[in-house]
C-alpha cells in the first residue's frame, strides 16, 4: 500500500532529495532492479564530439590558469632569471595542473600562496577529472544506469504493463501507441534477453525475468500500473502470470491473450478481465474471409489500427447528448452506458446520455489527411 501511495515528484532537485533520503533497501533494490531492467538508450555525442569537447574543457581551466597566476606574477619567483613573463606564467599552469611540479617557479608572496590554495588546487583537480573523464565514465557507468532506474521507479504510475514480446506483445505495443499512449508509460517483461534488449532498442523500458514471479513483477512496478497486458506463448504460464499481477494489484484491468477456448474460465478465475482467444479467433476470421474475403478485408482493417477503418470507443460530446446514436456524424454499433453494453438496435437507445460511450466506426486519422 506505500508502494502505491508514493507520488512522483518531478524535477533535478525533487530526484536529488529522493536520493539523498533513500534508505540502504531502496538502494539496494535499486541495484538488483538496474541488473534487470532495460532503459531506452539516450542520445549521446559521438566519441571524437566527446574527446574534443573534453579537450577544450581542458584548454580552458589551463588558460585560466594562466590569466590568474601572470594577474599576479610579482608573487611568484622564477630561479632562472628572477621575473615572471606570460610564457612562464602558462608553463607554471601547465606544469601545475598536470601535477609534475618541477619546483623552478613557486609562489612567493602570501596572496599568491592564498590563489594556490583557494583557487589553483580545484582547478588542478577539475583539470585531472576532465583527463579521466573517459574513465570516470565507464566507472560510475552502473551508478548512473541506478540512479536513472530510481528515477523512473519513483516516476511510474498508472502505466501499462505488457508481459511478452513476442507478435502478439509487439502488436498489442503499437496498438497503443497508436491510440496515444505515451512509449514512457509502457513496460515490457520478458524472460529471454533478446526479447527485453529488442523492447529496449525500440524505446521502451523492459524487465528480463520471469514473470510468474513477484519480484520480476514489482521490478516492473506493476503494483502501480493501471492496465496489465498477458500475452506469452502458453496459456499455463498465461494463468501464472495473471495469478500473481492480480494479487500484486487488485486495481489494474488484466487482459490476457489465450490459444484454446478451454482455458478461458481458469483464466478468468485467476483473475483475468478480458481474455482473447486467438485461435478461434483466427479460426472465425479464416471462415469469414473463405466464405467472403471482401468482410474479412474489413474485419482486418477495423482491427489494424491506422488503416482505413477504425473501430473505437469514445465519450459522446454535449453535442450529442440528447440525440439519437443515427445522429453521430460516425457510425455507432454499441453504447456503453454505465456497466451495460446496448446494442444497436436495444429499444433503450433513443437517445444518448450524460457519461455514455459509443463503440464507433470511423475513418483512420492517416487516411483523412490523404
Amino acid at each position: 500500500m506505500r508502494e502505491q501511495e508514493r507520488q512522483p515528484e518531478p524535477g533535478r532537485a525533487s530526484l536529488l532529495r529522493l536520493l539523498w533520503r533513500r534508505s540502504r533497501t531502496e538502494a539496494r533494490d535499486d541495484a538488483e532492479a538496474g541488473r534487470a531492467i532495460t532503459m531506452p538508450l539516450q542520445s549521446g555525442l559521438p566519441p571524437l564530439q566527446q574527446v574534443l569537447r573534453r579537450l577544450a574543457m581542458g584548454l580552458l581551466v589551463l588558460a585560466l590558469t594562466t590569466l590568474i597566476v601572470y594577474a599576479d606574477h610579482e608573487g611568484y619567483n622564477d630561479n632562472s632569471d628572477g621575473s615572471l613573463d606570460f610564457l612562464d606564467a602558462a608553463y607554471y599552469a601547465t606544469v601545475t595542473l598536470s601535477t609534475t611540479g618541477y619546483g623552478d617557479i613557486t609562489p612567493v608572496s602570501d596572496a599568491a600562496r592564498l590563489v594556490n590554495i583557494l583557487v589553483i588546487t580545484p582547478l588542478r583537480v577539475l583539470f585531472l577529472i576532465i583527463l579521466v573523464g573517459t574513465t570516470l565514465e565507464v566507472l560510475t557507468e552502473r551508478t548512473r544506469q541506478q540512479v536513472r532506474v530510481h528515477r523512473w521507479r519513483t516516476r511510474t504510475h498508472d502505466h501499462v504493463v505488457v508481459v511478452g514480446y513476442g507478435t502478439k506483445g509487439r502488436h498489442a505495443i503499437e496498438t497503443l501507441i497508436g491510440q496515444g499512449i505515451p512509449k514512457e508509460r509502457i513496460v515490457v517483461v520478458d524472460s529471454q534477453s533478446k526479447a527485453a534488449q529488442a523492447a529496449g532498442d525500440d524505446g521502451l523500458v523492459s524487465v528480463t525475468g520471469d514473470a510468474t514471479r513477484s519480484e520480476t513483477l514489482l521490478k516492473a512496478e506493476a503494483q502501480r500500473a493501471s492496465r496489465v497486458i498477458v500475452a506469452p506463448q502458453r496459456d499455463d504460464t498465461s494463468a501464472l502470470v495473471t495469478l500473481t499481477a492480480r494479487q500484486l494489484n487488485r486495481r489494474a484491468t488484466i487482459v490476457v491473450a489465450a490459444r484454446e477456448d478451454e482455458n478461458v474460465p481458469l483464466l478468468k478465475q485467476s483473475g483475468a478481465d478480458t481474455v482473447i482467444t486467438s485461435s478461434s479467433s483466427a479460426g472465425r476470421l479464416l471462415g469469414v474471409s473463405m466464405v467472403s474475403p471482401t468482410v474479412g478485408r474489413t474485419l482486418e482493417d477495423l482491427m489494424t489500427l491506422g488503416s482505413g477503418l477504425e473501430l473505437i470507443e469514445r465519450p459522446i460530446t454535449e453535442d450529442e447528448v440528447g440525440k439519437s446514436p443515427r445522429a453521430c456524424p460516425d457510425l455507432v454499433l454499441a453504447v456503453l452506458r454505465g456497466r451495460d453494453l446496448l446494442e444497436f438496435a436495444d429499444p433503450r437507445l433513443q437517445n444518448l446520455k450524460l457519461g455514455d460511450h459509443v463503440i464507433t466506426v470511423s475513418r483512420a486519422a492517416t487516411s483523412e489527411q490523404v
